[in-house]
């Protein structure tokens, strides 16, 4: 599963951190095209840094007592039975 971003961050903020992230991943695609592994690396990192302050990584943003299921496989949370039914239901349409 995967988590939104901090939906309490500042608009002028989280435009700053999206762009830093959209830099990164072209830097991390610029640094595979050249064979660059050292290069790529840094870019994964600025990646995550861009991902934490966004909130989709590190510490949940969040208070409501719900555990964090974030980069859990879906079958693996309680969440997965609403799945395999929406999946079902998908299939049947």
């Amino acid at each position: 599963m995967w988590r939104a971003s901090n939906p309490h961050l500042p608009e002028d903020e989280r435009q700053r951190h999206v762009n830093a992230l959209m830099d990164a991943r072209r830097a991390v695609g610029a640094a595979k095209r050249n064979g660059d592994p050292a290069a790529e690396k840094a870019a994964r990192a600025k990646v995550h840094q861009a991902k934490v302050a966004l909130g989709e990584r590190g510490r949940v943003w969040w208070d409501d007592g719900a555990p964090d299921y974030n980069r859990h496989l879906l079958k693996n949370t309680p969440y997965a039975d609403e799945d395999d039914a929406d999946q079902g239901s998908r299939r049947s349409s």
